[in-house]
């Protein structure tokens, strides 16, 4: 009983990690990207300094995600194999925030310190803003929909 058992926590430790591998970010040089990611990130990066690339599976598709930056700030973009924008995260002032999405993001930080706010657009309509908190040593995120209301199905 006990080898059986021992068998079945050396399955399971197996799988675990052959799933976190899975899940995890490689880097890429920009020659690595396919014409088509490459193609958008020209046109979604003009003006930008571009920090890395990177690739992963999500969902069991793989996408490509350039980071930059723009004017001073932060944007990050994740494309589809075949080209398309799936997602922008871009980072943006508190004071540009509509008065209830910044309401609503000070009362979900529960007086943790907002670091960084972004906002998260998909298909050219932002679908929610996303803030870095810090408390004490504690780093969390917090998200409220483009209205300041929660989200249904958090992203």
């Amino acid at each position: 009983m006990k080898r059986n058992m021992s068998a079945l926590t050396t399955a399971l430790l197996i799988s675990s990690s052959s799933l976190i591998v899975l899940g995890q970010e490689k880097t890429l040089n920009r020659s690595q990207l396919p014409p088509a990611v490459e193609k958008t990130v020209q046109t979604q990066s003009q003006g930008a300094t571009i920090k890395r690339f990177i690739t992963e599976r999500e969902n069991g598709k793989t996408v490509y995600e350039a980071e930059m930056i723009v004017k001073g700030h932060t944007k990050d973009i994740q494309i589809a194999k075949d080209g398309t924008l799936n997602e922008i995260e871009e980072e943006v002032s508190m004071d540009s925030l509509p008065l209830e999405v910044q309401t609503a993001l000070r009362t979900k930080a529960a007086g943790a310190v907002i670091t960084k706010v972004e906002s998260l657009t998909r298909q050219g309509s932002v679908v929610a803003y996303e803030a870095s908190t810090l408390k004490g040593s504690q780093r969390g995120e917090i998200q409220v929909g483009p209205t300041g209301k929660q989200l249904a199905h958090p992203e």
